[in-house]
């Protein structure tokens, strides 16, 4: 009796939010799967930088592009087309799920009461509060830095945001602490803003503390893109280095070296099998 009874959308197969990583941005390191999306959606919602990335896949899409600060009202967009029967994918750059939107879309619904349904469930009546959602990974920014510096990553690493908008700054210090005293490799997001300026000089400091002031850092800087820089400098310099927003650093373990133009963390394979 109630199946019977539930009231369901007969456009229901388009009732889908697509949370799409777009990698480093360039169309020849995005996923088949996140092409094919993008260029079959009704909608697409984003930052207007992403946007501007992927414009060669969005001919004849209504677009939804906001500026910094926006994310929030993007979303918001996103779910109400998609409420609305309309298919949508709202982009992020390197992997959605991380420091991405992923996280925001499930928030928003959680607190909006919107049941959320796999993809497999498209074939299955979908009732007002109900939508599909299907995240579409991306290449991550760790990753296409690490792949520019040969090996930084081949044994246990940390990631942490300086970021300290969202996460209070005496959280972000214990996690650098913990994270340098156990000699994780330790990956850096958001290093520097135009007011977040010291926060980076303030994690080298604490680094310091449990490393070797020669252990190599790895500072990339729009990977896989046309501003593309990369540098490898010493920890002793890390205050020095040139980065933003838009850059992301890779500080080496006790056993990190470098390697003509790359650095390498080994993973014990020498040790293990004698080479």
């Amino acid at each position: 009796m109630q199946a019977k009874d539930k009231k369901c959308d007969t456009g229901s197969s388009r009732k889908t939010l697509y949370i799409v990583g777009i990698g480093p941005g360039s169309i020849e390191h995005m996923s088949q799967r996140a092409c094919t999306v993008l260029k079959s959606v009704d909608i697409v919602a984003g930052y207007t930088t992403y946007i501007d990335i992927i414009k060669p896949l969005l001919k004849g899409k209504k677009i939804i592009s906001t500026g910094m600060m926006k994310e929030v009202d993007r979303v918001q967009a996103a779910i109400d087309t998609v409420i609305d029967r309309q298919s949508c994918a709202i982009v992020s750059s390197g992997d959605p799920g991380i420091y991405a939107m992923s996280g925001l879309v499930f928030e928003m619904c959680k607190k909006e009461d919107i049941k959320i349904l796999s993809p497999s469930s498209m074939d299955k009546c979908i009732a007002k509060n109900e939508i599909t959602i299907e995240v579409i990974p991306g290449i991550p920014a760790l990753g296409s830095g690490a792949s520019l510096l040969g090996a930084p990553l081949t044994h246990d690493f940390a990631v942490i945001s300086l970021s300290d908008l969202l996460t209070p700054w005496e959280l972000i210090e214990k996690r650098i602490k913990a994270a340098a005293e156990a000699d994780f490799v330790i990956v850096i997001y958001n290093p520097k803003s135009k007011k977040r300026n010291w926060q980076l000089e303030a994690a080298g400091k604490i680094i310091l503390k449990y490393r070797d002031k020669n252990t190599p850092v790895g500072i990339v800087r729009s990977a896989m893109r046309a501003e593309q820089k990369v540098d490898i400098i010493l920890l002793k310099d890390l205050d020095k280095a040139d980065v933003n927003m838009q850059t992301t650093v890779f500080i080496g373990n006790s056993n990190s070296f470098k390697y003509h133009d790359y650095i390498v963390t080994p993973r014990g394979y020498t040790k293990k099998y004698d080479i």
